[in-house]
């Protein structure tokens, strides 16, 4: 594709050759004399006047340099439409592969794809243009809006409900039952039943082998947009908000509420019962057993404000030097009380 063609496919301005001939898209400092790159974040700015890249995907604002320059306001999302332009997917046929089970009742919409060994259970509505690899199941009642994408060893247990343009990763299980016991007369822990189904909203994609936990009464609720990483684990009756992230490794306690627009780093944790206000920022392994109100940028474990957080992480590194000079200190102030070099009183015992 020649550059000039590529610019104006992202609605960028091009200040370069734009007969030049791109053959693909990768980063800084792999990039070759054929490919493109893209610098979004200040600390690679270096590296564009170094780079053997035919061009990059900078802000309109960047600096003059000898490569050429697509200039467009956000360099990291035009980068990623780049990628898709070079980049193609497998693709899958309209089929049933013989060796699939579909049980007579299912509603399969036009255009499906379903790969081998697949399971579709009783009742099972799949709207148009499904896509299904091999060994994925949908258990009895399961629907799912158009657009369906499940990798391969996917699940979704008994009536959960997906909305369109939904994407599940390789071992993603949506609907798995929540962790409910309780104990009996005699001490022994009891199995809750988890009665109420998953609902995911529209263009939510789910990552490798996470976990969303069916309610015990009620719903699991994923709202539109949202994106939950690899090996999290969303609890039962959580609701997590539109075009939220949760990142890897993140885990919400049953009954969690997450808003809007939400940012839950790798790692964070969410007790049960929290409520996670809009735009809430939880930096990458803090834990919150309290509710956040809106905007708020958590760090830490118990968390809390971040500007905080990075002075007391800042000041623990120091802390055994703070000690010596506190020890140094009490020294000083007891030989002038006392006019002695005596240590001071014991804090404990008071000798």
């Amino acid at each position: 594709m020649k550059l000039g063609e590529l610019a104006s496919r992202l609605g960028a301005e091009l200040r370069g050759d734009p007969d030049l001939e791109i053959t693909g898209v990768t980063g800084i400092e792999e990039a070759g004399p054929s490919e493109i790159t893209f610098v979004a974040n200040p600390r690679y700015t270096a590296l564009a006047r170094t780079t053997r890249a035919a061009a990059i995907i900078v802000e309109p604002e960047f600096q003059e340099i000898t490569a050429a320059t697509i200039r467009i306001k956000n360099p990291y999302h035009a980068f990623a439409r780049a990628l898709g332009l070079f980049y193609q997917p497998p693709s899958y046929p309209p089929g049933i592969h013989p060796t699939a089970v579909i049980d007579p009742t299912a509603e399969i919409g036009p255009d499906a794809h379903i790969g081998a060994y697949a399971v579709i259970g009783p009742y099972v509505r799949l709207g148009s243009h499904a896509t299904i690899l091999p060994h994925v199941v949908l258990y009895p009642g399961v629907q799912v809006g158009d657009c369906f994408f499940a990798h391969a060893h996917a699940v979704v247990r008994e009536n959960c409900v997906l909305a369109d343009h939904v994407t599940l990763e390789n071992g993603a299980i949506i609907g798995a039952d929540g962790f409910g016991f309780s104990k009996n007369e005699l001490g022994q822990w009891e199995k809750i039943p988890q009665s109420g189904p998953v609902r995911i909203g529209s263009r939510v994609d789910v990552q490798a082998n996470a976990t969303i936990d069916r309610a015990t009464v009620g719903a699991t609720e994923i709202g539109d947009g949202a994106k939950v990483d690899n090996l999290v684990q969303v609890g039962h009756g959580s609701r997590v908000g539109n075009d939220t992230l949760l990142c890897a490794q993140t885990g919400l306690a049953g009954s969690s509420i997450i808003g809007n627009n939400v940012i839950l780093a790798g790692q964070v944790g969410i007790a049960g019962h929290c409520t996670v206000g809009d735009g809430v920022i939880l930096t990458a392994q803090s834990a919150v057993s309290h509710d956040v109100p809106p905007g708020k940028v958590i760090s830490g474990s118990p968390g809390f404000d971040n500007r905080i957080w990075l002075r007391a992480v800042t000041l623990f590194q120091r802390l055994p030097e703070l000690a010596k000079r506190l020890d140094r200190l009490e020294k000083a102030v007891a030989k002038l009380l006392t006019g002695s070099d005596a240590a001071p009183p014991d804090k404990e015992t008071g000798q």
